[in-house]
């Protein structure tokens, strides 16, 4: 099988530019310092040709990022949490209801899917209520099990968010993490030996619930993956250019539209 990572949105919650700010990195005209809600898509080619693409958090930009990307059918959405820089665009998965004529697969922990249930209530409503047009939303509920979405094997990854336990994801040899300020001694070993990490760093000073750049440097250096990518990056990380300067040789500062094929 062959891998391709592509990340849709490499910002925080907030999205870089951030509104009413005007600090230079919110004002760089550099389109890697313009970073939309964290989120990836990954697209596996299996040796017959057949293509099973699967995007990670679907948050507010979830459509422009697929309009960006020219995304015209997916397989799933696989959520890492259910905070809204994550969840605030699953009512566009309308157009691919329609294009594809079946309902969006989505996987996601239990609490998760009890608050995408919450929040997009109309959607699973019954039938006497039923309103055309709702999008229409079929919850796989996962756990730290691996599972697989049409042939392709999907490793859970616990890590830590603060307080609240949330997943990366391990497909092939491509890890993605995002939203973490720990990962404990079990997970690390289901990194261990991945071509391409991708990993949250917020900015250059502690956060109470993200990886700092030095911190996920730490990390970084501990798993020694073949290659590794910053994301879920804010305005205070600095200019793209400056910070991109300053990394090893093998850490890459991750921006909107970037692909990384393994």
């Amino acid at each position: 099988m062959n891998y391709k990572l592509t990340l849709l949105g490499s910002g925080t919650s907030q999205g870089v530019p951030m509104i009413g700010c005007h600090c230079e990195v919110c004002r760089s005209v550099d389109s890697r310092d313009r970073r939309l809600r964290t989120s990836a898509m990954v697209e596996v080619t299996k040796d017959n040709g057949e293509v099973v693409r699967l995007v990670v958090d679907a948050g507010p930009d979830f459509r422009y990022q697929m309009l960006r990307a020219r995304v015209e059918s997916i397989d799933a959405i696989l959520l890492t949490h259910d905070h809204k820089d994550h969840t605030g665009g699953i009512d566009d998965v309308r157009a691919f209801n329609y294009w594809q004529r079946r309902s969006a697969h989505i996987y996601c922990e239990e609490r998760v899917a009890q608050s995408v249930r919450k929040d997009y209530d109309y959607a699973f409503a019954d039938l006497m209520e039923y309103y055309p047009g709702v999008p229409e939303i079929e919850l796989h509920i996962i756990d730290e099990q691996p599972f697989e979405v049409c042939g392709v094997e999907v490793i859970p990854i616990r890590v830590q968010h603060y307080k609240l336990p949330i997943l990366g994801y391990r497909i092939g040899g491509l890890c993605y993490i995002t939203d973490a300020n720990f990962i404990g001694d079990e997970s690390l070993d289901l990194i261990q030996g991945c071509d391409v990490l991708v990993l949250n760093a917020l900015r250059r000073s502690e956060h109470i619930s993200h990886f700092s750049l030095g911190e996920a440097l730490e990390v970084i250096e501990k798993i020694a993956p073949g290659r590794a990518i910053l994301t879920h990056v804010s305005h205070q990380m600095g200019l793209y250019d400056d910070v991109s300067k300053a990394l090893p040789k093998s850490v890459q500062l991750g921006y909107d539209t970037l692909e990384i094929i393994c």
